[in-house]
């Protein structure tokens, strides 16, 4: 059977297998393996590649929200807003702090989150809200600054649009932002590895004391901290990568314009909802999302994994239907464009390297999926 997996890590791998190998070697060679020249030298390529003036590595995308909330003031007994259309890591982390993750749906038709929504959930103890930049596009920042009162902090989880922008600006710019090099990302690592990102040194400061247990030197200890490093080995793979990321990206563009067309008759038949670039954003395409109707989506999706396609759904339950979130004491109903997309979405096979005539595969089944 002709496979198509949903994310290609090994056709990754080949292209930067060389560059990591030497890299590798140096690290070995110098026992670099927490920090180092390979760390140092990341932080400065994705500052620049992003915009911003400061990167601090981090261990994952989980800790980087953490620490980016912790660095603008969130503390136990605080509320933070965030998507109920999201990985439930965005609300982990604001839970593992101490505060309380209070809901704002998404918008129907991008699946960001809402503006409006997310204002109004703005309440006596809040103390952040966090846009989620999701499935490679960012999320309406610029509807949010100005309107929040002054003790609430925009924190933004950029965790799955690395090279994206809206209006020109990149994540982190003007705020402080989060990001995840899981291997899956358009930038992934070997493992686990995340940034924060910020314009703000004393913020950047900030941050990589607490993720080293609180102080920039040994046994220096000038905050509550805790262990979360980026290590000179990951640092080598994403080095090697970031070099490829516009290039990735604008690949991953071309291929999302490929579904559209191909596409195009099932959504025009109501079969298919095709995804919604919001204006003035440059998408990166981590994800490229569509919602079925008329056929139920989880048979939709054994459909296609059964002819070997790799078909997955980010995410099948919104944050306020997961049991680790129930205590926050929300019913079905209460985010209704967020609950009709999780039980409608489903991912198609996109990566750099995917080939038109593999495209035309994946929507070929999913027409007999939807139709047969």
């Amino acid at each position: 059977m002709n496979r198509i997996p949903l994310v290609d890590l090994k056709a990754a791998h080949e292209e930067v297998a060389d560059e990591v190998r030497a890299g590798f070697a140096r690290v070995l060679a110098h026992t670099a393996f927490v920090g180092g020249e390979e760390v140092r030298a990341f932080e400065r390529e994705y500052a620049a590649f992003g915009g911003v003036e400061h990167c601090v590595g981090v261990a994952n995308g989980t800790d980087a929200v953490e620490l980016a909330l912790r660095a603008v003031g969130v503390g136990p007994g605080d509320e933070v807003v965030v998507p109920a259309n999201t990985f439930i890591a965005t609300a982990g982390a604001v839970a593992r702090i101490g505060a309380r993750p209070v809901l704002a749906d998404c918008l129907p038709d991008s699946l960001l989150l809402d503006p409006e929504a997310a204002l109004a959930a703005v309440g006596p103890a809040t103390r952040a809200v966090v846009p989620v930049h999701l499935y490679g596009q960012l999320a309406d920042v610029g509807a949010l600054a100005g309107r929040l009162p002054d003790r609430v902090r925009i924190v933004e989880d950029a965790a799955q649009c690395q090279g994206a922008t809206r209006d020109g600006r990149t994540p982190g710019s003007g705020h402080i932002a989060a990001t995840s090099f899981y291997p899956g990302k358009n930038l992934g690592a070997y493992g686990d590895a995340g940034a924060v990102l910020t314009d703000d040194e004393d913020t950047a400061g900030l941050v990589r004391a607490v993720a080293n247990h609180g102080g920039v030197a040994k046994y220096r200890h000038d905050v509550p901290g805790f262990n979360s490093r980026l290590d000179g080995l990951q640092a080598v793979v994403l080095r090697a990568k970031l070099a490829r990321l516009a290039a990735g990206n604008a690949a991953r563009r071309a291929a999302a314009a490929r579904y559209d067309t191909l596409l195009a008759p099932l959504a025009e038949r109501g079969r298919a909802v095709l995804p919604v670039t919001e204006p003035g954003n440059v998408h990166v395409w981590h994800l490229y999302v569509v919602q079925v109707t008329g056929a139920d989506r989880d048979t939709v999706v054994g459909k296609l994994n059964a002819e070997g396609i790799g078909a997955g759904v980010h995410y099948p339950d919104p944050v306020h239907l997961t049991p680790a979130y129930r205590h926050l004491g929300h019913a079905r109903g209460d985010f209704p464009h967020a609950e009709r997309a999780a039980a409608r979405m489903l991912s198609l096979p996109l990566y750099p390297q995917i080939t038109p005539d593999q495209q035309r595969r994946v929507v070929d089944v999913l027409a007999h999926a939807l139709t047969g």
